[in-house]
């Protein structure tokens, strides 16, 4: 089996709210961040970071200020917003709601179905 993992349809901003929830990170180091901290179980391609990255910007959940990266090179780093840290806590939220849910279900044995009157 692959060793890594595809991402579920709409986890690529709550990992990057999550990325940078740890500290200001230009654009490749977000992309850095998340494999670091899945433990290089998930891969997130530059083509689908960087419209994600302007997508959450232009919403105001990130703020990007320019400075220069480690190898002296101009980056745009990102940092969380009020609403950033608000929509993070509220997907976080809703993301274990979900997860315990879909552990339940799938952690289910047979019974017999309640009766129907």
């Amino acid at each position: 089996m692959d060793k890594q993992l595809d991402l579920l349809q709409g986890t690529l901003d709550l990992l990057i709210l999550k990325a940078v929830s740890l500290g200001p990170l230009h654009g490749y180091g977000v992309l850095l961040r998340i494999q670091q901290i899945s433990g290089q179980a998930l891969v997130i391609q530059q083509g689908s970071l960087y419209p994600a990255l302007y997508r959450l910007e232009h919403q105001g959940l990130l703020a990007a200020d320019w400075g220069e990266s480690e190898n002296n090179r101009r980056a745009k780093y990102y940092r969380l917003t009020a609403a950033g840290r608000l929509r993070f806590e509220a997907e976080t939220e809703k993301w274990n709601r979900m997860s315990g849910i879909m552990d339940t279900i799938l952690s289910a044995l047979p019974a017999p179905l309640p009766e129907q009157g």
